[in-house]
Order: structure tokens, then sequence, then C-alpha cells
């Protein structure tokens, strides 16, 4: 196996071992990147020397017994929203041009501590404002969508240009792509990861998360992330933790949600197949099934969106009014919508949320984790703009990917995407965990249990 093809887990353990240097696995990956990346345009950025340069100290300084851990020497790449001193960060948008940062992101300053490395900075739909990040292509099927907004870093993590990479999740944006592309996604417990540094797109949705390739890759860099920062309003007082997925496989005593509503309502078939196999997996590692029923669904939506959008045009009220025109039309419109939203009507959506975590909150009592669909369907073709269901219904694609997704943004439950198999055009499928505020040592527990019952997962296509 060529050192780019690795789990995070395995380079670091080959690292640790002097098995593989920091050297041979970054040269290893920008190799890889010079050969694909021109197909897949995950890139806003490759900092290639800059890389090669830290690879080289980070070998010297394992050469030496000083050895961080298990990022050291790690490449990754970061979503364009997060900031690294004197570097730009362009958010995907004209209006950004010329901006550089001046000073680093708390999650950029965890993981340089840790020793990762960074390769670049990864695609975003603009200023994460969308679902399909339409300057990337999927790394299985290039006439398809990354998903979106943390499409860039999914598709590098997929196609072997990056080890790890940052999203950010307001609405699925780390979980949608990470489905898309067939990788492992994890949005945390709101407040768990500091957001300082991070361009943001809605405050109280917003969400930084790894995006890997195994479950146990997430735990690593959850770790390094993880703990509070006093930059953050909403940042948790919580210690820092080492989260570890486990070893064995049996889920003995574990109760798993089964809904009954929602989050099979308007899904994909093929969708829902390959899901509920991989749930039938779960009980048979000894989970129990539970039925569930999903609270508040009918608000669902307009809560989700009547909490993003305003916060999203209050953040950008400046610019929208000086340079409307470097805006891409699609994320005008939505800016421009929070306009027209009056004050009642984000306080009932905040409302409505402070109910719906309740509700959640009993639901999770009754429960351990939740298991359903990532996304309704698998990745639509570049420029598709409606999904026609079964019956009728006609959904937007930005709609359809955000609609399993936006429950555990608005209640700020951890959520995990888990690969379960691909469609018969060879399209990857994932499978949605959920868990209790705080949970994610049971998420990172039952989605590296299903994973030990898989074959190991190969690299995208890519080209």
């Amino acid at each position: 196996m060529r050192p780019h093809e690795l789990s995070l887990a395995a380079a670091a353990d080959a690292i640790r071992a002097r098995r593989l240097s920091p050297v041979e696995l970054v040269d290893s990956v920008l190799d890889r990147l010079d050969r694909v990346e021109p197909h897949l345009g995950a890139y806003v950025t490759v900092t290639a020397q800059q890389a090669r340069r830290a690879a080289r100290e980070a070998e010297h300084e394992a050469a030496h017994g000083r050895y961080r851990g298990p990022l050291h020497g790690i490449p990754m790449a970061l979503k364009d929203l997060i900031d690294v001193s004197g570097m730009a960060t362009t958010a995907s948008s004209r209006v950004r041009a010329g901006h550089r940062a001046t000073a680093d992101s708390t999650v950029a300053t965890r993981l340089n501590a840790a020793g990762a490395i960074l390769l670049g900075k990864t695609h975003t739909h603009e200023f994460a404002f969308g679902l399909t990040t339409p300057q990337t292509r999927n790394a299985w099927a290039r006439d398809r969508v990354a998903g979106g907004s943390s499409g860039g870093s999914a598709v590098a993590v997929a196609s072997g240009t990056a080890t790890f990479a940052l999203g950010t999740d307001t609405g699925g944006s780390i979980r949608v792509p990470a489905a898309l592309n067939g990788v492992v996604g994890l949005k945390p417990t709101y407040g768990l990861v500091p957001r300082h540094g991070v361009t943001s797109l809605s405050w109280s949705l917003d969400h930084v998360g790894p995006i890997t390739r195994t479950v146990e890759d997430a735990a690593l860099v959850l770790t390094a992330l993880a703990g509070h920062d006093p930059r953050d309003p909403a940042s948790l007082p919580q210690p820092a933790t080492h989260y570890r997925p486990g070893t064995g496989t049996d889920l003995t005593g574990l109760r798993i949600g089964l809904p009954r509503s929602y989050y099979f309502d308007h899904v994909h078939p093929q969708v829902e197949a390959a899901v509920r196999h991989a749930i039938g997996q779960l009980e048979a590692l000894g989970a129990r099934l539970v039925d569930v029923d999903i609270p508040m669904t009918r608000y669902i939506q307009a809560t989700q969106w009547g909490l993003m959008v305003p916060e999203a045009g209050a953040y950008h009220e400046g610019s929208l009014r000086t340079v409307p025109e470097l805006y891409r039309d699609d994320v005008r419109v939505l800016l421009e919508a929070g306009e027209l939203m009056t004050a009642g009507d984000y306080l009932r959506a905040q409302r409505s949320r402070t109910l719906m975590r309740a509700q959640w909150a009993r639901m999770l009592e009754e429960v351990d984790v939740i298991a359903a669909p990532s996304v309704p369907t698998t990745a639509v073709g570049a420029g598709e703009e409606t999904l026609t269901w079964p019956d009728g219904t006609v959904e937007s694609v930005s709609d359809a990917y955000v609609r399993l997704c936006a429950p555990a943004n608005i209640t700020g439950v951890p959520a995990l995407t888990v690969p379960v198999g691909h469609d018969p055009a060879g399209l990857p499928i994932g499978m949605q965990l959920l868990g209790r505020p705080l949970g994610e040592p049971v998420l990172l527990r039952v989605g590296h249990a299903y994973e030990q019952t898989q074959p190991a997962r190969a690299l995208a296509r890519a080209a």
C-alpha cells in the first residue's frame, strides 16, 4: 500500500515505529495531488513547499525522540473558512479577494501543536451557503456534485490528496460531502470544538469537525481539536479528552433508535436498503433496535432556515450592500432573503429550537444512538437543481441534502456519518449516527464497530 493510501491511524503507527517518515508520507500525498487535483478541483491553494519543509522538521523531531502524538507528520487540509496566519481565507468568494488572516484559528493552532502538516486550503460552497460546492467534482464520478459546503475537504480525503481534513457544518456541510464521497464525517456537539478564527455562516448553528477515512481517524483528530476556548462564546467548559472508539465489536445492551418517521421519508430505495442493512449489522453485533418517533418534524425545515438565513444576512450585511455583484447568484439571493425576514420570524425559530431540543432530549433518554440515512440520495449530476420523488413531490437538491442533517444542527447533538456501501452506479451511501450531547464516545464506538465488520475501503477512483 502506498503512503497516500494509508489511514491516519495506520500512518501514525508507521511513523511512530520509524517504518515511514513524514517526508515519505507528505511526498506521496503531494504526488497524488499533482496527478488528480486537475480533475477534481478540491483545493483553493496548495502549500507544497511549506508542507515539505514541515515534513523535514517533523522527521527531525521524531528522530530525536520528540514525537508529538498520532498527528505528528500527518498531512491535512483545511476548509477555506479556517484562518491560518499569513494565508488567504477566501471562503471561495470574490468578496474575500486579497484577504489574508493575521492570526491562526484555534483549530489550526491545535493541529499545528499536535504536529499535523498543512497541505493547503480546500474549496467551500461560497461562504458555506450551499450544499454542492460547484467548483469541486465528486471523487467517484466527475459529472456528479461533491456535496457541500465542505466539498473540497471531503474530496481531498476520499481521493488521497489529504490524509484528513477539517470542514464546517451548519446544516450538514461536513456530513453531506462525506456521505457523497464515501468517507467519515463528524459534526461534534455544539460548542465542543472552538470556532475562533473560522468564518461564520450562522453562529448558532456552526460547527467545526473532522473528515477522515475511518472512525478511528475521526477520534484521533477530535482529540486534538476539542476543548474550551474563551474566545468562542459558545465554547463548552470541557477539558481536553482522549477520544477512543474502542477495539471490539460487541454492542450488547446498546439501544439503537430506528426512526418510524422523517428519516426514511422521501429516501431513495437504494439508500434506504443500504442503511437498513447496516442497521441490521449493528443488531447482529448485539445492539437492540428500538422504534422512535422523531419530534416536531413539520417544523424542522422552517426552523433551520429561520435561524440560518437571518444570521447569515446579519453577518454579510455590509458587503451585501456595498459589493452585491461579487456574490454568486444563488448565495446573494439567500442573503437578500434574510433581509426580508422579521425579528418575529427569527424569534419564533429560536422558540421552536428550544422546544425541539427539549423533545430530542426526552427521546434520547430512551435510546443511546439514532441510526438513519445521512442524505436521502447519492450525488446528483452537476447542475441538477431538483429531485422528483415517486409520489410526485419535487424538492430542490439543497433542501434534500440538508433535510436529514438539519436536526443535529438545530439541537446541537453530535452526528457521525459512516460509509455503508455504493449504489449500482458506484456512488457512495452514508449512514448517520446521532447521539446525546457530548455523546461522541458512543457514536465513535458504534461507527467503529460497524467498520470492523466491513472490508477495508479503497480510495475513490478520483480521475
